[in-house]
């Protein structure tokens, strides 16, 4: 459960099943005068809506409980609840629900048509309050995605350097190094340059260089610490698997930014990327 201000009024939006709801009732609080949902739902042109809307999204749509709605819709002196509607439809859209954050909700589509009943400002504001939320959750979702795509390699990474390459009795001080040093390995691969060095050129920035990184980077570097832990069990030297970690971040950054999944999930504000990204990747070969 979620909720957002639109012009003052704190409005519910419920998630069930990946699918949002935004609470009628919350919205009706927005509405002066005596106004009542079932006000707008014996309205005939929003009964019409409301079938449409079923028919595309609802298989199991009541067709002949919605025909008889339909032809009483806009008498004077017929009513109908959210309750009785979806009981004789089966829709899907709406519901009401009961208990501490009971009341009425709708899907988002229908939501915002309820909106312009309660004016056309309140709509606006109620939509554009809806997609920033949504744009806060993806954004917060690009950010755990590169969270874990990190996590999850770092722990193979640091074992592989633990268990081959740090003699036993090692101080902790010199331990730490190692570790700093194989970081450095994977950093220079990628981004042509060692961690201390972006920090001395991003004195203004928080975090380190891979909190930066772009969806594109950060797959290729879960590809880079797999493979380092692979050559570092090979017992090869530091050197020349920098030169091959070089080698595999050119490929894979070529192939990676051409990938149309990935320019699908940039698209989606995941995360920003642009072709510029790769430069010092191309240039890598030079330094090495």
């Amino acid at each position: 459960m979620t909720k957002i201000n639109v012009l003052g009024k704190k409005i519910t939006i419920l998630t069930v099943d990946k699918v949002d709801f935004i609470s009628l009732t919350d919205m009706l609080k927005a509405k002066e005068g005596d106004f009542f949902i079932s006000d707008w739902l014996r309205n005939r042109n929003t009964v019409e809506f409301l079938g449409i809307w079923e028919k595309i999204h609802n298989p199991n749509f009541n067709y002949g409980g919605y025909a008889t709605i339909k032809s009483k819709a806009g008498l004077n002196n017929y009513k109908i609840s959210v309750k009785e509607w979806v009981e004789k439809t089966n829709a899907i859209g709406m519901k009401a629900t009961a208990g501490r954050y009971g009341g009425t909700y709708a899907h988002k589509d229908l939501a915002f048509e309820f909106g312009m009943w309660i004016s056309a400002e309140f709509k606006i504001y109620l939509i554009k309050e809806f997609q920033r939320l949504k744009e806060q959750e993806k954004n917060q979702l690009g950010w755990d995605v590169k969270r874990i795509l990190t996590k999850m390699n770092y722990k193979i990474h640091t074992d592989a350097i633990k268990y081959n390459l740090i003699p036993p009795m090692i101080s902790k001080s010199d331990e730490i190094q190692i570790y700093a040093s194989e970081a450095d390995v994977l950093n220079v691969a990628l981004f042509g340059m060692i961690g201390k060095e972006w920090r001395e050129k991003n004195v203004h920035k928080k975090g380190n260089i891979r909190d930066y990184a772009n969806m594109s980077q950060l797959v290729c570097l879960a590809n880079l610490e797999s493979l380092n832990s692979l050559l570092i069990k090979e017992n090869i030297d530091q050197h020349n698997r920098l030169i091959k970690l070089n080698e595999v971040a050119i490929s894979q950054m070529k192939i990676l930014v051409g990938d149309k999944r990935i320019e699908k999930m940039e698209r989606s504000k995941f995360l920003e990327i642009k072709e510029t990204d790769i430069t010092c990747i191309y240039g890598l070969g030079g330094i090495i």
